[in-house]
């Protein structure tokens, strides 16, 4: 009999791609939306957040949950009330999953949430760091940490939990590739900043392949961080786009200040970074078919 795999976030850009891999795995696939909607091969339950209400039959039926759902943090600018979107969307919708586990009868094997390296704070400099690393202490540091917090007590019960820690998802589909290639594309490619900062990337079929195995691999149990083995700077990035498109990368580096002046407190995304190793996924058994990131950006663009 099939296996049910319950997906917060699902029409999101990682969730459409885990959907189709999964219903060619045969499992079945079901959704927490915010609205009614009809997704063909795919049972859709509602959820509200605000008013702590799941449809229980969702809770019920899942032998799996894939927990992706959270506001995208570079999709608006960082006001008061988009800050608190990004929170809730992720820490609160996290723990009324939890106490829905709880309190609703299930047979739930395991609990997958995406999390972010964002957790080790804006800028760890070239610094190795690992899931051991302390958090930071920024506004995404703090989501970050509170979002995982917020599964914990999961580990009270016999549902297994594992938390991904991401990097730069790169896509074919949007996403931050789009964002990083677009000026490239016009012949007005230039690094950020100083250029100097870490991206900790991840191709999106790799991405979702360590999903699947946090998902069937009974042995994987806590923090893994979800990024490929060489992180790059922004500047070597830019330069390998370049090198791909077959598009020169002459301009001088986008100042700071300009960016702050259009981006806002956002701007720190651009403008730092983290060197963040892998190894923990590696030692259990992962392995990257996108380990580089010329060869990664080659399959996408």
């Amino acid at each position: 009999m099939s296996k049910n795999i319950l997906i917060t976030g699902g029409t999101g850009l990682v969730g459409k791609q885990m959907t189709t891999l999964l219903l060619e795995k045969g499992y079945k696939v079901s959704y927490l939306s915010r609205k009614k909607q009809v997704i063909p091969g795919v049972k859709v339950y509602t959820w509200n957040v605000k008013e702590g209400k799941i449809e229980d039959e969702a809770i019920a039926q899942a032998d799996y949950i894939l927990h992706l759902a959270g506001a995208g943090v570079a999709d608006k600018l960082w006001t008061k009330e988009y800050k608190q979107e990004i929170y809730d969307s992720r820490v609160v919708a996290t723990k009324l999953l939890v106490e829905k586990l709880a309190t609703v009868p299930n047979a739930c094997q395991a609990f997958v949430q995406a999390s972010a390296i964002g957790y080790y704070g804006l800028d760890t400099q070239d610094q190795w760091v690992d899931e051991n690393s302390p958090a930071g202490t920024d506004f995404l540091a703090t989501v970050t940490r509170d979002w995982e917090a917020a599964a914990t007590q999961i580990q009270k019960t016999a549902i297994r939990h594992v938390a991904l820690r991401i990097g730069v998802v790169l896509s074919d589909e949007g996403g931050a590739l789009e964002k990083l290639s677009l000026p490239v594309r016009f012949f007005a490619g230039a690094a950020l900043g100083s250029g100097k900062q870490y991206i900790s990337w991840i191709h999106i079929a790799d991405l979702c392949a360590m999903l699947i195995k946090a998902i069937e691999d009974p042995k994987w149990r806590g923090v893994y961080n979800s990024v490929a083995p060489n992180p790059v700077t922004n500047a070597e990035m830019t330069q390998v786009i370049g090198k791909v498109l077959n598009r020169p990368v002459f301009l001088p580096n986008v100042p700071a200040f300009v960016l702050k002046m259009g981006m806002g407190e956002m701007a720190g995304i651009a403008l730092s970074g983290n060197r963040v190793s892998c190894q923990r996924a590696e030692q259990a058994g992962f392995k990257f078919v996108y380990p580089q990131i010329e060869t990664a950006l080659r399959g996408l663009l």
